[in-house]
């Protein structure tokens, strides 16, 4: 039997399912902090016509209008799949303390592919990063998202 999703991951997925029915990328994030929801965000690249608005960089940008602090030390973000390395530069400079992720991304993943931000040496911060936490429903999110533009 599978253990249930915790709460976080939960919303983003269903942020992420949402966002998809909207034609964007299914890609949720949620950020907490002392397991209160602070910030949710889903991609809205093409409603925004903004590249930069991934959901996590949304989130990160709700999260600091809410505690009013452009760092955000004391909390978790939870994402449905594995930050970019420009999301990745954003989580570092605002200083979250976790990540947690669903879906790797081997393509433009900046986490545990690619550069591998968190890892470089000239990264001031490193977050502690949790991944796979709900990735088969992540992963199948994206597949089904991306073959429905194939068709």
């Amino acid at each position: 039997m599978p253990f249930p999703l915790p709460a976080p991951m939960r919303m983003a997925l269903d942020l992420a399912a949402e966002a998809a029915s909207k034609g964007e990328v299914p890609v949720g994030a949620v950020i907490m902090r002392d397991d209160v929801v602070v910030a949710t965000a889903a991609n809205a690249m093409r409603a925004g016509l903004d590249p930069t608005a991934h959901a996590e960089m949304v989130a990160i940008r709700r999260a600091a209008e809410v505690l009013g602090a452009e760092r955000l030390g004391d909390c978790d973000l939870w994402v449905t799949l594995e930050p970019c390395a420009m999301c990745a530069g954003a989580i570092a400079h605002a200083r979250i303390a976790r990540v947690y992720f669903a879906a790797e991304d081997p393509k433009g993943g900046a986490v545990v592919h690619g550069p591998r931000l968190f890892g470089q040496p000239t990264c001031h911060h490193h977050p502690e990063v949790y991944g796979g936490i709900g990735e088969a429903e992540a992963a199948a999110q994206l597949r089904a998202f991306f073959a429905a533009r194939r068709d």
